[in-house]
C-alpha cells in the first residue's frame, strides 16, 4: 500500500494510542509501516512483528521471518535457514525460520496491544522516558531489543520521514 494510504487509514488508530499513553503516533506509525511493509503484510492484523511466546492460546499464527543474532543457532522453532553475514563489521547469522507472532481482530486492537507491549515490559522503561521524541524513542527501543537487526533504529528513522509528510 502507499504511505499516503497507510497513514490515512491507521492515523486514527495511533492517535487513539497517542492520546491514552503519550507514545507518539509519529513513532507507532513507523513501526508499523516498517514491520507490515506498508500493511501489505500483516496477517492476522498484526502490524508490529510482537511474537506470541507462548503459541498455544490460538491468537497466534505461525509466520515466517528473518532474525539476526550472534549465535550459530536458529532460535526460531522451525529452522529453515542459517547463514554466516557480516553486518556493521560484526560477524552475525541471519537466521530464517517459522515462529509464532500474535493476531488480531482489528488494526485497532493491535495498535492497542502494542502501547501495551511497551507498558508492560520493563526493558522498554528508558524509551518511555523519550516517547516525546520518536527519533531517540527509535534509538532506545532498537538498544532494548525490539528487534534482531542492527539496522533498526536507523530504518525507523528513514520510515519515519515518508510517514511525516502524510500526517495532516
Amino acid at each position: 500500500m502507499k504511505p499516503e494510504l497507510f497513514v490515512k487509514m491507521n492515523l486514527p488508530h495511533a492517535k487513539q494510542v497517542e492520546a491514552k499513553t503519550g507514545i507518539l503516533a509519529v513513532a507507532t506509525l513507523t513501526q508499523a509501516a516498517l514491520e507490515s511493509a506498508w500493511g501489505d503484510v500483516a496477517p492476522g492484523n498484526m502490524f508490529f512483528g510482537v511474537k506470541d511466546t507462548d503459541g498455544v492460546n490460538g491468537n497466534e499464527q505461525l509466520i515466517t521471518t528473518s532474525e539476526y543474532t550472534r549465535s550459530a543457532k536458529n532460535p526460531m522453532p522451525f529452522p529453515i535457514s542459517s547463514t554466516p553475514i557480516i553486518k556493521n563489521g560484526v560477524k552475525m547469522f541471519k537466521h530464517k525460520g517459522k515462529d509464532y507472532f500474535r493476531k488480531y481482530a482489528t488494526p485497532e486492537e493491535c495498535f492497542n496491544d502494542h502501547a501495551q507491549f511497551f507498558l508492560k515490559n520493563k526493558r522498554y522503561v528508558k524509551a518511555l522516558t523519550v516517547k516525546n521524541d520518536y527519533n531517540r524513542f527509535f534509538e532506545e527501543i532498537a538498544k532494548a531489543g525490539y528487534a534482531t537487526d542492527p539496522n533498526y533504529a536507523d530504518t525507523l528513522k528513514a520510515v519515519s520521514k515518508s510517514i511525516v509528510k502524510h500526517i495532516k
